[in-house]
């Protein structure tokens, strides 16, 4: 699969985020990137502070960043609809962390 159509799933994945959700979505970036060459073979890292943690200090910082990683998800699959599904839970669950879920949380409403 070609990277312009990964990332044309990633956007599809985030077009499928509730409304309500998009909209509390604060000071955050989506980026498609190859690996991570620290923790090899994960699909998604959120990097940042959660929403849940900022305090009225926050400011004038960079975005967060969720990265998702193609190589792993697409090796993980052997499908496009595979991928699909793939993405977008790697997408939801890097979104959680955004909002302060835990894995464990996450994992219970499906994301994990």
């Amino acid at each position: 699969m070609t990277r312009a159509r990964f990332e044309e799933l990633v956007s599809e994945a985030l077009d499928q985020v509730p409304a309500q959700f998009a909209e509390a979505m604060d000071n955050v970036v989506v980026l498609v990137e190859e690996d991570n060459t620290e923790s090899p073979g994960i699909l998604g890292l959120y990097h940042g502070i959660a929403l849940t943690e900022r305090t009225s200090d926050y400011g004038g910082v960079l975005p967060d960043r969720i990265s998702i990683y193609r190589r792993p998800i697409l090796g993980m699959c052997d499908t496009e609809a595979q991928v699909v599904e793939e993405v977008l839970i790697t997408v939801m669950h890097e979104l959680g962390h955004h909002f302060g879920i835990d894995d464990e949380r996450l994992h219970d409403l499906g994301w994990g």
